[in-house]
């Protein structure tokens, strides 16, 4: 039997794609700076609402490329895609835009995990009821201590004023400078046209973060602010004197007369875990000259802190002083001691 060689031809030749043949991956990456710009307004399970400088109202969900970053309420972010804010649009936010503040919280002083809840903000408008809830110095020592670590201008908004003076309140933080306006209910429990007026005048043009139990009036008044935000309001429990939670999550409104609120859940704690004793005097410019005498760990309210000697007899500085030691020591009280 004879045998035949085979002849081999390039059909038979199977021959494997080369690496390296696609197009080569640059390690440039776009810079987004031509991509839309717009403001966080609130976040709902990984969906975020944001308003885009021309007004547009968009829906969007947060890029791969972001990976771990967290957005929030006040954010300025960069978006792609879909802009249209038609009701089936859906855009990326690409890129987060350096936060000129943010606003933190912890659960409670022994949690370690920060919080925010908000970003941008300018001013902390601390709303408290001055009856029906009573108002509570825990609570407002600890929103200011927040407001101050963040950089925040503080503002005391006193709600209920026809069921009580504001004077106690005001005169208690008279020491700190903070600002106080004072809200007197009319028809229909809505704030009186005056008073209403006034806080105005507060918030134009500001980015005001509200913060306040649940209860004291803070959805009604934001109602009366911006026509048409439709918060939900609650009432107080007449057994326990706390309100039911009727805001669920931060909402960032734009003012009518010019700048945004944010309104915030009814909260229960205002955790500090996060604060450092330094970085709330850091915001007395006519305390922190006397912090570089201060023994190393000092807390500021001992025997042997500078604060003391550099206060001399200046009686404005001996009441800022006591003042800001009641603020640093509000970690060790509790925020719901209603006022004496």
């Amino acid at each position: 039997m004879s045998r035949h060689r085979r002849h081999w031809d390039e059909d038979d030749v199977r021959v494997r794609p080369g690496r390296g043949k696609s197009r080569p991956r640059s390690k440039d990456r776009p810079n987004y700076d031509d991509a839309l710009l717009a403001r966080v307004v609130t976040v709902d399970r990984g969906r975020f609402t944001v308003v885009t400088d021309d007004g547009r109202t968009v829906l969007a969900v947060k890029a791969r490329e972001l990976g771990r970053k967290g957005v929030v309420v006040g954010d300025e972010v960069r978006l792609v895609g879909d802009t249209s804010a038609g009701d089936d649009s859906l855009a990326r936010i690409v890129r987060l835009e350096d936060r000129s503040t943010v606003l933190r919280r912890t659960a409670d002083d022994t949690d370690p995990v920060e919080r925010v809840i908000v970003a941008n903000a300018d001013q902390l408008g601390v709303v408290t009821a001055l009856a029906d809830p009573p108002p509570r110095f825990g609570f407002i020592d600890r929103a200011l201590v927040a407001a101050y670590d963040a950089g925040l201008q503080p503002l005391l908004i006193l709600t209920k004023a026809d069921l009580a003076s504001a004077q106690p309140v005001i005169d208690a933080y008279a020491a700190l400078d903070v600002p106080a306006v004072s809200i007197a209910r009319g028809e229909g429990k809505r704030p009186t046209a005056a008073d209403l007026a006034n806080v105005v005048d507060h918030l134009t043009d500001h980015v005001t973060v509200l913060v306040g139990h649940s209860g004291v009036g803070k959805s009604t008044l934001v109602n009366a602010l911006v026509p048409g935000a439709d918060r939900s309001t609650g009432h107080v429990n007449e057994v326990t004197g706390r309100g039911r939670h009727t805001s669920t999550s931060a909402l960032a409104l734009p003012m009518p007369s010019g700048g945004w609120i944010v309104d915030t859940p009814g909260v229960r704690s205002f955790g500090l875990a996060h604060v450092s004793a330094d970085s709330v005097i850091a915001a007395f410019d006519d305390l922190a000259g006397g912090l570089e005498a201060c023994p190393r760990g000092c807390s500021h309210d001992e025997p042997d802190c500078a604060l003391d000697a550099f206060v001399g007899d200046d009686q404005h500085l001996q009441a800022r002083l006591a003042s800001l030691r009641r603020l640093l020591a509000s970690g060790n009280t509790i925020d719901d001691v209603p006022m004496d």
